[in-house]
């Protein structure tokens, strides 16, 4: 009888240790780097302050985030429409950004293996047409979005979403799946409800995905806020969170539109874990 309760106890301890590691083990597996757009800004100094007249490139990206509970989708880019278009989306005032669409959003992830039903959730940086082109490939999956950005009122009133497209209203930050690995961060400034993501791979480590807090490295260093930008003062209140949150985490920082750094990470069907 002695015997058969140490063993009980050795069973539980066994089954308590083993439910602490799933507790603290991430539960993100992937992250593929999805190009979603390529385009020439007409004028940096929109978003430096400095080199007025001077084009600069941009980078687009998407990222599809594999967790242990399904796919979750980080910006949705510009539209695959784009994609048909032979000179691209030429904007209206030559300063801002001219896009070409060289992969659909819709091909890259056939690519992968995954359809756009398999995708439970879309979480947007922000409203602007480079991070919600194709929002509505997903008209299924939970929207995450910033309440202050949901009813943020768009050109002509227009809502920024269609209203049946299930969502949900933060006011703050959220932990998307309950155990850290995933965590949205309220980094309002460029936009009324901009928001920023932390992701913990287990390899790889923290990473912290801009969105459009930041735009490109040299913006970042200089802590300079673009004039096109809804709030100064929000914006910069956000890049220091963003500086206290790299530096509690030991996070790296990737810049959604910095071309020169996302040359230099691997693209899908590429991966980090």
């Amino acid at each position: 009888m002695k015997r058969f309760g140490i063993c009980i106890a050795a069973l539980a301890l066994s089954v308590s240790a083993a439910a602490a590691w799933a507790q603290a083990r991430p539960g993100v597996e992937r992250l593929y780097i999805l190009n979603c757009g390529e385009g020439v800004a007409g004028d940096v100094s929109r978003w430096s302050g400095t080199d007025a007249g001077k084009p600069m490139p941009f980078a687009d990206n998407c990222y599809l985030i594999k967790h242990a509970k399904g796919w979750m989708l980080w910006d949705t880019g510009t539209s695959d429409a784009i994609a048909a278009m032979p000179d691209g989306q030429a904007p209206a005032d030559p300063r801002a950004i001219h896009w070409r669409r060289p992969k659909k959003l819709a091909g890259q992830l056939a690519e992968l293996g995954v359809k756009p039903a398999d995708i439970k959730v879309v979480a947007v940086s922000h409203t602007h047409p480079d991070h919600v082109g194709n929002v509505e490939m997903f008209p299924e999956a939970m929207l995450l979005v910033q309440k202050a950005e949901y009813e943020w009122p768009g050109p002509n009133n227009a809502p920024r979403f269609k209203p049946g497209h299930p969502a949900t209203k933060l006011e703050g930050d959220r932990d998307v799946f309950g155990d850290g690995s995933v965590t949205l961060l309220s980094t309002p400034g460029h936009t009324p409800g901009h928001q920023s993501l932390l992701v913990k791979l287990p390899k790889t480590g923290a990473l912290l995905l801009s969105g459009d807090a930041v735009h490109f490295r040299s913006n970042w260093d200089q802590r300079r806020v673009p004039s096109i930008n809804f709030d100064k003062e929000k914006t910069a209140a956000s890049m220091q969170r963003i500086a206290e949150v790299l530096a509690k985490e030991h996070a790296q920082l990737w810049i959604n539109h910095d071309k020169a750094q996302r040359d230099g990470l691997k693209m899908a069907p590429a991966y980090y874990d």
